[in-house]
């Protein structure tokens, strides 16, 4: 998932602020014991939308994609003690993993777990709610879908992120159904107006876009 070689991947992570000790505890249980351990956030994009949440005074955040935790947790580590994150997920068993480090982190308690279909979640039971930043990172397929549910709960002013819009280059020549979705989800983003946006070449891609 990286464009750059393991030297250089390793300079980056060395020159990036550490992350904390439990958010290093996931990552060693999730490259031991879990299937696609790649899909992990890790510690450059971790730090890099801990920093987002910092700089931008988040208060409020939705993320769609829990996996084992990391990347809710970075984010809550950078919101304030009364801020609060919904994250959505899918699969029992990585709920399970990332509740088991939430519980040993002070900043767990900000963090409310969502199990179900997230397209499900997001309009049954988040109905209503807005936020300051949404990071989506799930099923590529759904990308699209994702998009549009999300547009009326974030606020104008706020930041749409959104993981592996690089998807290790298969954007270029896309077959799957994973590529295509990300493929019409990077065409949907950049025609639509109500946003700015800029695609970064961060790990296997992020977009951020400011909703106007």
């Amino acid at each position: 998932m990286n464009f750059i070689g393991d030297d250089l991947s390793k300079y980056l992570v060395d020159h990036t602020t550490q992350p904390s000790a439990i958010l290093n505890e996931i990552a060693a249980y999730t490259g031991a014991n879990c299937d696609l351990p790649q899909m992990l956030t890790g510690p450059v994009e971790g730090q890099f939308l801990k920093t987002l949440v910092q700089i931008t005074s988040t208060q409020r955040i939705l993320e769609i994609g829990l996996f084992t935790g990391y990347s809710a947790l970075a984010m809550a580590e950078g919101l304030p003690e009364d801020g609060q994150l919904d994250t959505c997920e899918l699969e029992q068993k990585h709920i399970d993993i990332a509740s088991k480090f939430f519980a040993k982190s002070p900043h767990g308690k900000k963090i409310t777990i969502h199990q179900g279909p997230a397209l499900k979640t997001l309009t049954e039971k988040l109905d209503g709610r807005v936020y300051d930043l949404i990071f989506l990172d799930a099923d590529k397929e759904n990308y699209p879908a994702y998009f549009e549910q999300t547009f009326s709960k974030l606020r104008s002013g706020g930041l749409l992120v959104v993981d592996n819009v690089l998807w290790s280059g298969a954007v270029l020549s896309p077959k799957t159904g994973a590529d295509k979705g990300i493929v019409k989800f990077n065409k949907l983003l950049q025609n639509d107006n109500r946003f700015e946006n800029v695609m970064l070449s961060i790990r296997d891609g992020i977009s951020l876009a400011i909703k106007k």
